[in-house]
């Protein structure tokens, strides 16, 4: 398994006990969803490998307490520490409405309701407080912020999201 085809769940952060349980924080708002899971991808160096896991709850809402098959004392449960965890894609619970994926929207032309065609979504940036549509039109980078407020319209069968940016925001960047 690739990990373009997945998609991030979370990382083990600690031993739960000494008998090789782990505790994972997941990177969701749901964690419920992912609390009975048979198996799951952990990245080991460059490599996806799986684990079944035969045994796994919640543990104080956001941590998914898991005991892995063959993992059972803990030098095999440090060997996993601070390891991501990944699912395929086609595990993500599907989204409707103006929901999205970060990964789904990339290709997607972005729309502006005063503006006209902004250009295309290459790339979210997530790694700043607020998350950001890179959209390229041209040779210029634009950089709109993903709110709420500024989605009018997600269209999944034409690939394009339609936005109201503030007055002047995409004339910045030209």
């Amino acid at each position: 398994m690739r990990k373009e085809d997945c998609f991030y769940l979370g990382k083990i952060v600690k031993k739960y006990g000494f008998k090789g349980e782990l505790l994972a924080k997941l990177d969701t708002d749901e964690p419920e969803l992912y609390k009975d899971l048979e198996s799951v991808f952990i990245a080991l160096g460059d490599d996806l490998v799986p684990f079944f896991i035969e045994k796994s709850s919640l543990h104080k809402s956001t941590l998914l307490r898991m005991r892995i098959e063959d993992v059972d004392d803990e030098a095999a449960a440090d060997a996993l520490l601070k390891s991501e965890l990944y699912l395929p894609l086609v595990m993500l619970p599907k989204l409707s409405g103006n929901q999205f994926y970060f990964h789904e929207i990339i290709g997607y032309t972005m729309i502006d309701v005063e503006f006209g065609d902004v250009g295309e979504i290459t790339a979210v940036n997530d790694s700043g407080a607020q998350p950001l549509f890179e959209v390229q039109k041209g040779d210029k980078q634009i950089l709109i912020p993903i709110s709420d407020e500024f989605i009018v319209r997600l269209d999944r069968t034409k690939r394009e999201i339609v936005v109201q940016t503030p007055e002047g925001l995409i004339e910045l960047y030209l």
